[in-house]
């Protein structure tokens, strides 16, 4: 639970910080986040789908 509550309050000064960046900075900021998400992903389904395949 406080784990959410620290979460929530992190997403808020985040959200309370790109309100006042400039769009070009928000954006590039985004496209970055989603490609580390995206590698993640791939990272994480590559090694889940690898490690089922050994048994």
């Amino acid at each position: 639970m406080l784990f959410l509550v620290a979460a929530l309050l992190l997403l808020g000064a985040v959200l309370g910080t790109v309100a006042h960046a400039p769009l070009s900075f928000t954006l590039a900021a985004a496209a970055v986040i989603a490609v580390w998400l995206v590698v993640f992903a791939v990272r994480e389904w590559h090694g889940r789908r690898r490690h089922t395949s050994a048994h």
